[in-house]
Order: C-alpha cells, then sequence, then structure tokens
C-alpha cells in the first residue's frame, strides 16, 4: 500500500490499464445485499461505503443507475492520487452524491454508528489490519447489512496456459535479481490465497460466502468454482506494458535495483513480456493478447 501513496506513483496509468469488473460480479452482490433479513424497501439502499476505493471503478457501481443501487456513497482511500483520480472518474451527474476522503479502512470514525448499509472493498482488503477493520465494520453497519470484497491474484493468458508458470517464475519466483516474488509487500499473499486467510468475526456476523471466479486455474480452492469473469483485451505493447508497469513489487524492485530501468534491453517487465511474447510466436507490439484474471469475491452479512 506504501507504494500506491508516494506521490511518484502514476495513479492515471493504473486506471488506465487495470481491468474493469464485469456486470455480472456487481449483479451478485446486489442480489446478496436484496436478500438480506434487515430493513425493507429503500431503505436498505441509503447509504454505502467503498474501502480503499481506488481510481473509483466500484465506486460509481454503487450508485442507483439502471438496477438498485445507493443514494449516497462514502469512497475513502489512504492516497490523495488514488482521491484525486477517482472524484475525476465520477460522471457529473453523480459526483453530489459521492463524499470523498482520504483515510484508511481502520478509521471510520467520521461515520456515525449503525448508519450504512452495505460496505465494499475492491483489490483492497489485503491490505486492511483486519482486528481494527471489523470492529469498525461491526459498528457503521445496519444489522443485516452487507460487507462485500472482492480481488483478483496474478494474470493469465487466456489462450497459453502454458505459460503459466513463467508468469509465476517472474511474479512470484525467489531470486530477488531475477523476480518480483521478494519485492511484494507481505499482505500480497492474502490476494494470492484468494482470501482464504480471512474469517468472520465469532459473533455478530454470518458466515463468509465465497466464491471464486477461477476457472480451472486453481482446482484446490474451495467449491463453487465458477468461469474467470474478469478478462480484457489489450496490445501487448500498450495495454499490457502499462499494465506490468503498474506492480507495486516492480517500483519496489527498482528502488533497490535503480540501474535496472537504464538496460539497454528494457527493464525486467520489459523483458519479461518480450519472453511472453516470444513464446507465444510474435514481435508486433500492436498484436492482440487477451488476458483473465482468477477472481475471488467474498459476501457477509452483519446479523447484530
Amino acid at each position: 500500500m506504501a507504494t500506491f501513496a508516494k506521490s511518484s506513483y502514476d495513479s492515471g496509468s493504473y486506471a488506465a490499464s487495470r481491468p474493469t469488473y464485469p456486470r455480472l460480479l456487481y449483479d451478485v452482490v446486489m442480489r446478496f445485499h436484496s436478500e438480506g433479513q434487515h430493513n425493507e424497501g429503500s431503505d436498505r439502499w441509503h447509504r454505502a461505503v467503498d474501502l480503499g476505493c481506488g481510481t473509483g471503478q466500484a465506486t460509481i457501481e454503487l450508485l442507483a443507475n439502471d438496477r438498485p443501487g445507493f443514494q449516497s456513497v462514502i469512497a475513502l482511500d489512504p492516497s490523495s492520487n488514488m482521491v484525486q483520480v477517482a472524484q475525476e472518474s465520477i460522471p457529473e451527474p453523480f459526483k453530489s452524491l459521492v463524499e470523498f476522503r482520504q483515510s484508511t479502512a481502520e478509521d471510520l470514525s467520521f461515520i456515525q454508528d449503525g448508519t450504512v448499509d452495505m460496505v465494499t472493498a475492491a483489490q483492497s482488503a489485503h491490505w486492511f489490519d483486519w482486528n481494527q477493520v471489523w470492529p469498525e465494520l461491526q459498528r457503521i453497519l445496519k444489522p443485516g447489512g452487507t460487507f462485500a470484497f472482492w480481488g483478483y491474484s496474478g494474470l493469465r493468458l487466456a489462450q497459453h496456459p502454458e505459460l503459466t508458470p513463467l508468469i509465476t517464475a517472474y511474479s512470484q519466483g525467489t531470486d530477488p535479481a531475477t523476480s518480483l516474488g521478494p519485492h511484494w509487500e507481505p499482505k500480497r499473499k492474502i490476494l494470492d490465497n484468494h482470501f482464504l486467510d480471512i474469517a468472520a468475526p465469532a459473533r455478530g456476523w454470518a458466515d463468509l460466502t465465497r466464491v471464486f471466479y477461477t476457472g480451472a486455474h486453481y482446482p484446490a480452492l474451495p467449491a463453487p468454482h465458477e468461469d474467470v469473469i474478469l478478462r480484457k483485451r489489450m496490445t501487448w505493447g500498450g495495454g499490457l506494458a502499462n499494465y506490468l508497469s503498474t506492480y507495486s513489487s516492480l517500483h519496489r524492485y527498482h528502488d533497490r535495483f535503480p540501474a535496472d530501468r537504464e538496460r539497454v534491453d528494457g527493464d525486467i517487465a520489459t523483458r519479461f513480456r518480450r519472453t511472453l511474447m516470444e513464446a507465444v510466436g510474435t514481435t508486433e507490439e500492436t498484436a492482440m493478447v487477451e488476458v483473465e484474471w482468477p477472481l475471488a469475491l467474498v459476501v457477509v452479512r452483519k446479523v447484530y
């Protein structure tokens, strides 16, 4: 998280190159919320909170549009860069419905007790200090309120599953000089383990409901396994190159090995991308590649 908060981090590039969550994901979350046995009618759609809102991708989807949505949303992120990008991403008709704050998920003291219907966290829950977050969620959510969080793990090339070992070696290898594995912040492991390390408190919450949109990529995960729903077509030299440049581990790698940026054959991310291109038999930077990301969704309801 510290990397994303730096003023030098390019939040605009992050917003442009990251995948967009599909409609299906939000439909599942909203259906879970609708089926809760709590306040009836419009009262359950009064207020939502988006933790670690990043560039605001999930924030806008929480607002009432062509499906059930909330009358107001509080969106917060510890990075001022991310908050600025998120503010700029909200269409004009909805700007008055969103309150943005630079804040962490661990401190929601500005929100009154029992005033929130739903809390979401998109690609941010692995950063949380859960010993602090659960009590805050317990305090601000109404009885029967929903907490939904989701995140995606390492990329896969949809048409080239045989390249997964190469991708894993780059992203999760153990050699700090030739892979990014040692340069991730420790909590990244929570995301790579698809949130299985996170459990609801013993009191006050229903059991967590988990859905793994991972296809055949992680057969050892508990059922249910659904098809991969997070995909994006991009060019090798444009979209994919930009996406790889947003890894927080890459920025930490360059802090340790600054000379890598000056190599005539490109930095470690460029060399990795060209290795993949060679493996699929292309040298065309403008050629398209379909990328997919296994995604885990967790939803839980506050009982009291």
